[in-house]
């Protein structure tokens, strides 16, 4: 690869990760937007950090920043930085694998974890607006009332529930199941995307290595 070439990798890593930043600055302002309005609230109330608001600005941050090293590692041709970005790649991969691993190995158990948290959340949802707001849209959005059907709900169902019997779990699993291979294709997709990254970065490292030499001759 010539002076060109690397040149041409240079800008290529660089707008690849401009456009990464982006769609963290949008994952991030609506982690933000959630937070603000609290339109959903933590139906784990054991877990209180665990809302969509919270999570999507823990997400766009890490995008935000992984990105920021990818842009300026490769536009001022940083080896420091470009290692960095690399190794960031590489643990956010890895963390990817190990927590579908573990959500393989442990699935039974995390269901019955998921419904027990959700069974908790109905004593707040009079109490609790955020709660009140996500289990009217995971009601009105799937179909369902409740976490296994309208007994769930001792004292008065919700409007929200519309006449509905099927509980809010199992039409959960049924839409993930149908939905399953749209999933998987994004998956792959996004660890596809991270592989080229981590490609193009050690690539461009070692061009730099060479032109160093080179011109060093």
């Amino acid at each position: 690869m010539g002076v060109s070439s690397l040149k041409l990798l240079k800008y290529v890593l660089f707008f690849f990760n401009l456009l990464f930043w982006f769609c963290g600055c949008c994952v991030l302002g609506f982690g933000i937007y959630f937070l603000m309005y609290n339109n959903f609230g933590a139906l784990f109330h054991n877990l209180p950090f665990l809302t969509l608001g919270n999570v999507l600005v823990i997400v766009g941050s890490i995008i935000m920043v992984v990105a920021f090293l990818g842009c300026m590692g490769s536009i001022k041709e940083n080896k420091c930085l470009l290692m960095s970005f690399f190794v960031l790649l590489l643990v956010i991969l890895l963390a990817e694998v190990i927590l579908a691993i573990l959500l393989f190995v442990y699935e039974q158990k995390l269901g019955e974890y998921v419904a027990k948290g959700l069974k908790d959340s109905i004593d707040h949802y009079g109490s609790d607006n955020s709660t009140k707001a996500a289990w009217d849209s995971i009601q009105s959005f799937l179909h369902c009332c409740g976490v296994n059907g309208t007994m769930d709900w001792k004292k008065e169902i919700p409007k929200s529930c519309e006449g509905q019997v099927e509980g809010c779990y199992v039409k959960a699993e049924q839409w993930f199941r149908s939905n399953f291979l749209y999933i998987g294709i994004i998956t792959i997709c996004v660890c596809v995307i991270q592989v080229l990254g981590m490609s193009f970065a050690l690539t461009l490292n070692c061009q730099i290595d060479k032109s160093s030499h080179i011109l060093g001759m």
